[in-house]
């Protein structure tokens, strides 16, 4: 009987030895695939790389740019359609340097000119994060480009023009939030791809960075918060508030920055959000230019436009019901100097960003089909020009064209 007591003591020993070992394996594999998780949220991977209806990271999403339609690839670890073979320095060439495993170039709608800064640690959790999803088999439709934008090869010359690849180095002179806060905003969050004027190329313009830009036939405003930007009424309490619930007293989220909340932002820490608003609310812009008015007659055709069908919700005077219906007074968006946003949501309508937070959307109704293009012109002129607003009037040759540009959207 000795033999097999002995026996049993030494494999309890062996197992009280092994299982710590175990455990701290398994803590350090689980804090390695969670920082992975956190990073592809602060980087929207799920938005871009999941089509409507079909499987999360498994791609065929397609992204309109003014070249043409480029569709995102499977970033599930299926073998032959996705990263199953890739090997982590090939993530890495990828996200720091956009070329593909063979070599080839990416198009920069993948935005590795802010990914680069993204550390290889970093990375390297994103690759191990993603090879824990469900293997899904997806092929990626062909880009619908036209030549020679179909040609990867003029890539290498676009790279030398506007990419310069290399991790963030925090500037010493800034604080520790100032500095995450910019890493976020200016690596995996690329807030500059929306919100940055773009060049006849594609390329930022270095002199607009953050300033506004236009995708996809909407207008992204202004978001710079220091003197002068288009979010300087905002507090860092509201910016922190807008990005962790789609809402705040200035306004709602919807269209694509209502993709970047529910995917990305309301999973951020709140530290993290703060830092963003700390380096938001450091960046001024330029003083707006005083714009001229509308003429009386369109004011006044506006107005009769406004109180039928926007003041039951906005408010005569235009100061809404905050957070339920957007304030029209003092609104970035209201404000832009490009209109299209403001034509476009009379147009189609909006619909607010469910969050946790705030998990019933609100909706605005589409009004296409009961306004011309003149009605439509007058009514968002009156908007932004009343109540301390000043952006330029609107023109119905404006909303005619966007009306044609968006007719499938509408149809």
């Amino acid at each position: 009987m000795s033999a097999p007591l002995h026996a049993s003591a030494a494999l309890a020993a062996l197992v009280l030895v092994a299982a710590p070992l175990t455990a701290t394996a398994q803590v350090n594999s689980f804090a390695q695939v969670e920082r992975g998780r956190y990073a592809v949220a602060t980087g929207n991977c799920e938005g871009c790389h999941t089509a409507p209806g079909e499987p999360s990271y498994a791609g065929g999403r397609g992204l309109e740019t003014p070249f043409g339609t480029i569709y995102a690839p499977n970033i599930t670890f299926e073998p032959e359609t996705g990263l199953g073979r890739w090997s982590k320095d090939d993530f890495w060439r990828a996200m720091h340097e956009g070329k593909g495993p063979d070599g080839s170039n990416y198009y920069p709608a993948f935005p590795y000119p802010h990914f680069t800064k993204m550390p290889r640690e970093e990375v390297d959790a994103i690759y191990d994060y993603l090879a824990t999803l469900e293997p899904v088999r997806k092929e990626k439709p062909e880009n619908e480009l036209p030549f020679p934008m179909n040609q990867r090869l003029s890539l290498s010359v676009w790279n030398w023009m506007f990419f310069e690849p290399g991790v963030y180095q925090p500037d010493p002179e800034k604080s520790a939030a100032w500095n995450r806060g910019a890493y976020l905003v200016e690596g995996p969050g690329h807030c500059a791809a929306c919100h940055t004027e773009k060049n006849i190329a594609g390329g930022d313009k270095a002199s607009e960075h953050l300033k506004g830009g236009q995708l996809d036939n909407w207008s992204a405003p202004d978001i710079r918060g220091g003197e002068g930007g288009g979010i300087a009424h905002w507090s860092e309490d509201q910016i922190v508030e807008y990005l962790k619930t789609g809402r705040n007293e200035h306004t709602a989220a919807f269209s694509s920055m209502a993709e970047v909340i529910e995917y990305s932002t309301q999973l951020m820490l709140e530290d993290d959000l703060r830092a963003i608003a700390v380096y938001l609310k450091d960046l001024d812009s330029d003083a707006r230019q005083p714009a001229d008015r509308p003429g009386e007659p369109v004011m006044t055709a506006g107005a009769a436009v406004y109180f039928d069908n926007c003041s039951a919700c906005h408010v005569a005077d235009g100061s809404g019901v905050p957070r339920i219906f957007a304030p029209l007074s003092g609104s970035g968006k209201v404000n832009d100097p490009d209109a299209t946003t403001v034509i476009r949501v009379i147009l189609e309508g909006a619909r607010a960003v469910p969050t946790k937070a705030h998990p019933s959307p609100l909706s605005m109704p589409a009004f296409d089909w009961k306004l011309s293009d003149e009605q439509v012109a007058a009514v968002a002129s009156y908007v932004r020009a009343s109540w301390g607003n000043a952006a330029a009037p609107v023109t119905a040759d404006e909303v005619a064209a966007l009306r044609e540009a968006l007719q499938p959207t509408v149809q």
